[in-house]
């Protein structure tokens, strides 16, 4: 026995104290959380989020996006609904569910600053959700009523760019990583500060109207601050074929065109506000309520 034993460690088969390689894996919760969370914001929200997308793809008045969404009518209100009702759905999953497990995992293995290690956890599930570009890409071309007579549904958007290769499904991408890691950094970082500095909740419902209040607060913050990169990514994404301009040429032709005003590169930013307001209340809410009933 003792000489079997001999041989197997010397050919390799034991291993003194292994150390068992495992990785911290968070409750499957937080991705269920985030989906459902993500959904009921889709279906509340997508009217407004067609309304915001005509501003900052064309550049016009809330009230002219309004009379085009009229005009295409009912039927299309809620055409293009599908790409971000797979896509957000799977981000939000991706972005809470990978943010606690990257946490998890890198204060188990790292010794820097708790801030610092969330913060890095925060933007490395930002990157991950942006493998999920291609559904962003084709909402942008069905939500352009230029596109409305070449694409009829989804799976038509997806067919149509194949193509033009595997790079024309992520046309945007840099725009999309600009602005996905650093504000999950900050949303992450500032949802228990500002969830805190609120009135202390005594109730279930005053709980759920506080973590509405935390998430809508920091979307308003989060969709203004990154709302010029929102609108070159809206340009860059309603283009199919030819040229992949950089983001910085694309910021100079919208800057360009429109006169050079800040103003109008933030045409639709107060719609956003607050939308962002409501999308993200409800997804916060929604996926606090989820955490404490799962």
């Amino acid at each position: 026995m003792d000489s079997e034993a001999h041989k197997k460690r010397k050919s390799g088969l034991i291993l003194s104290n292994p150390k068992p390689c495992t990785l911290s894996v968070g409750s499957k919760k937080h991705y269920v959380c985030g989906y459902f969370a993500a959904f009921t914001n889709i279906a509340v929200t997508f009217p407004i989020q067609k309304v915001l997308f005509r501003q900052q793809l064309y550049g016009i008045r809330t009230r002219d996006a309004v009379r085009q969404l009229q005009k295409d009518g009912f039927r299309n209100l809620y055409r293009g609904i599908l790409p971000p009702l797979m896509q957000k759905t799977t981000t939000s999953a991706l972005m809470f569910g990978l943010y606690e497990d990257f946490s998890s995992l890198l204060l188990r293995h790292t010794n820097a600053p708790e801030l610092v290690t969330r913060s890095v956890a925060a933007v490395l599930a930002g990157t991950t959700e942006a493998l999920l570009t291609p559904f962003e890409r084709v909402q942008t071309l069905l939500q352009d009523y230029k596109h409305h007579d070449r694409f009829r549904n989804t799976f038509r958007a997806f067919k149509v760019l194949q193509p033009y290769g595997i790079r024309e499904y992520y046309r945007g991408l840099v725009p999309i990583l600009l602005r996905n890691g650093p504000s999950n950094a900050l949303f992450f970082g500032l949802r228990s500060p500002i969830k805190q500095s609120l009135p202390e909740a005594k109730s279930y419902s005053a709980n759920l109207i506080n973590d509405f209040i935390c998430g809508g607060l920091l979307g308003a913050m989060l969709g203004f601050t990154f709302y010029p990169i929102n609108v070159v990514k809206a340009r860059m994404q309603s283009q199919i074929g030819g040229n992949f301009m950089s983001f910085g040429k694309v910021l100079m032709i919208i800057w360009t065109e429109r006169d050079g005003k800040l103003t109008h590169l933030f045409r639709g930013a107060h719609l956003n506000y607050h939308r962002s307001i409501l999308s993200w209340g409800i997804i916060n809410a929604t996926y606090e309520l989820l955490l404490k009933l799962l």
